[in-house]
């Protein structure tokens, strides 16, 4: 049975509600839950060779990726090496949903063009703090997203026979 009084939504934020439901960090949350974060989207167009951000900076914004692609690299020496291509209805920046975090690498552009949805920084920490139940479940989300990325890492390792000291990830 259907509650007339439960909140509708509109054409476009049923859309927007259908692109997050696929990006790993909102996937746990409902309609109503996501619906918190479209008054502090942002929407930006890059080209080719911009970079979001740089490893290092201030981790102030969730990025999600509407069009094109992305590539997360890392410094190494005087090279970048690109340890992920980020493409459409995938998000990144995921440090900037912890407190005074900075960037582990490097965003750039790839595409011809890309599309990003910007949610700032505080505006999810404001979420949070009105809002137990959306950080523990975003939380829980990027603690996933953080242990694939370890067993990633462990397997890479175990393949590489050991040409770098797995010891100094947790020093």
């Amino acid at each position: 049975m259907i509650n007339p009084f439960s909140k509708t939504y509109d054409e476009d934020q049923l859309l927007m509600f259908d692109f997050m439901q696929g990006i790993k960090f909102f996937e746990r949350l409902r309609q109503k839950e996501m619906a918190k974060f479209i008054p502090a989207m942002h929407h930006r167009k890059y080209v080719r060779d911009e970079v979001v951000f740089f490893s290092k900076d201030p981790s102030q914004a969730l990025y999600l990726l509407k069009k094109g692609k992305v590539n997360l690299t890392i410094d190494i020496k005087d090279n970048f090496e690109t340890i992920m291509e980020v493409s459409r209805g995938e998000a990144f920046g995921e440090n900037s949903l912890l407190e005074n975090a900075k960037r582990t690498y490097t965003a750039l552009i790839v595409s011809e063009e890309a599309e990003l949805i910007v949610i700032p920084h505080f505006a999810i920490q404001e979420i949070f703090d009105s809002n137990p139940k959306i950080k523990a479940k975003m939380m829980t989300s990027l603690a996933e997203y953080y242990n694939a990325n370890n067993q990633r890492l462990f397997r890479s390792y175990r393949e590489s026979f050991g040409f770098f000291s797995l010891r100094q990830m947790f020093e």
